[in-house]
């Protein structure tokens, strides 16, 4: 989805909004982050449109921020929504200086912290996710023995 609305007439610059290094051009929803933003954001507005709206006024606000540091898939929307992204280069299209633009890939969305404390460390999260899930994969192997 591109921006729709643009305040100068006849720029010749494509719209983009930085985050970190990474200059925004486009934002793609995936089917599965879709439906996990059904399940775990919002009930009323769940339409591709309508997440594409709420990720480009949050980005032009500068209200996106890396979870961690070094760690560049996972962000936070307004220090409580967690989701995880990837980045592709645009083809054919650059900025005036000649830098590639990208589109930021919703993978899914995690949550929200203010809901799901859990959320508040992932790797904690994670490591517990995978032991949970390897203690059940052991219970039902001793079952078909």
């Amino acid at each position: 989805m591109r921006d729709k609305t643009m305040d100068r007439w006849s720029t010749y610059e494509p719209f983009y909004v930085n985050l970190n290094d990474k200059k925004i051009a486009d934002i793609v929803i995936t089917n599965h982050a879709r439906l996990r933003w059904t399940d775990r954001v919002e009930s009323e507005k769940t339409g591709f449109e309508d997440i594409c709206d709420f990720l480009w006024d949050k980005l032009k606000d500068g209200r996106i921020a890396s979870y961690y540091k070094n760690e560049q898939d996972v962000y936070l929307v307004d220090d409580d929504l967690v989701m995880v992204a990837e980045f592709s280069v645009i083809e054919n299209e650059t900025d005036i200086a000649g830098n590639p633009l990208h589109k930021m890939i919703i993978v899914t969305f995690l949550g929200r912290m203010s809901e799901t404390i859990e959320l508040r460390d992932l790797k904690s999260y994670y490591s517990w996710l995978r032991h949970s899930r390897r203690m059940t994969l052991i219970k039902n192997s001793r079952k078909r023995r």
